[in-house]
């Protein structure tokens, strides 16, 4: 058996050259290949850090296994000669360690990527992936607030702290992600100069794969940002965050879903009353007011309207009712 020794943790991934694929289980021609897939995704792709660390971490966890496997360190001819039951021998040791079937799907798109990756640039020709299947992830649905339980947050999320200005910039937070449709990654990216103002329609954002799209800004949420960034202590340069901490740096999503947690104590919500929920209720509310789904998923900057369709957990009789609305035959003459 190959030994090696444990693996760094604590660094932040930036770089795709950055991402520690350290202690080595595999030779040379191996880091040389994984650094140049994740250089393709970082620039072809334009993945994201925090994508770029997980592939990092799928690939290296394999091949340590491919280490242990077959007692020799990885080559890029140990990854030519591979077979299926290699691969099976793989995710059967993952079902041992009784790792989730969303953890192991996620790791065999990553290596199955790696391999596809390697193909095209014929540095191996291994095909013996193709015939094995994803494993079936559950199918959770999103849990969207209600209407109501929607109003209570953006009303209480300013009460919850002893600094009124914490309180208002919470609150604006919220409607971003209530009335936008935001990601918290994407509201809390956002710097002073792309604060949204009274003459705005619509605000710009920069979502995943840096793939841009325009949102529509309503006046409430424009207000509840000017509440906030005039009742804020700390200076406002263009280019630093638009949303900060007490300590005056950018704030962190953990602060948040801290604030949620505690709105879901005051308020009696269920423990699927996160920041992401929010989201969730944007899109779900506007659907089942007769929003159309290929606009919402614009909206929501998703590229599949398979994962808007998630999204929108929109009760039945909501439905109905715009049926009954809106059909031609149901109009009244």
């Amino acid at each position: 058996m190959v030994k090696t020794p444990g693996i760094k943790r604590g660094s932040h991934i930036k770089k795709p050259e950055q991402i520690d694929l350290s202690p080595i289980a595999w030779k040379n021609d191996v880091q040389q290949a994984v650094e140049g897939w994740l250089k393709w995704h970082a620039t072809e792709k334009r993945s994201s850090d925090k994508t770029l660390e997980a592939y990092g971490h799928d690939i290296r966890s394999f091949l340590r296994f491919l280490a242990d496997h077959s007692g020799e360190l990885s080559s890029l001819s140990t990854l030519n000669d591979l077979q299926t039951r290699d691969f099976r021998s793989w995710l059967a040791a993952r079902s041992a360690r009784e790792l989730s079937k969303a953890s192991t799907a996620r790791s065999l798109s990553a290596v199955r990527g790696f391999f596809k990756w390697l193909n095209r640039r014929e540095l191996i020709n291994n095909h013996a992936l193709d015939i094995l299947r994803t494993p079936k992830r559950p199918q959770t649905v999103p849990k969207a607030l209600t209407k109501e339980e929607a109003k209570q947050v953006m009303h209480e999320s300013t009460h919850l702290h002893d600094d009124s200005w914490v309180g208002l910039r919470d609150q604006a937070i919220f409607l971003l992600l209530y009335g936008c449709g935001l990601r918290i990654s994407e509201a809390l990216s956002l710097n002073q100069c792309e604060a949204p103002t009274h003459k705005q329609q619509t605000l710009r954002i920069t979502g995943k794969g840096k793939k841009e799209r325009l949102v529509p800004i309503l006046p409430v949420v424009c207000e509840a940002i000017d509440k906030y960034r005039a009742a804020c202590p700390f200076s406002r340069n263009p280019d630093e965050a638009l949303f900060l901490g007490v300590k005056g740096k950018r704030l962190s999503a953990r602060i948040i879903q801290l604030q949620t947690q505690k709105l879901r104590g005051l308020l009696g919500l269920p423990d699927t009353a996160t920041p992401h929920a929010l989201r969730h209720s944007f899109a779900t509310h506007l659907l089942a007011n007769g929003g159309d789904l290929r606009a919402i998923q614009e909206l929501l900057g998703h590229s599949s309207l398979s994962t808007t369709q998630r999204y929108t957990d929109v009760d039945a009789d909501e439905l109905l009712k715009v049926y009954d609305k809106a059909h031609p035959s149901a109009l009244k003459s």
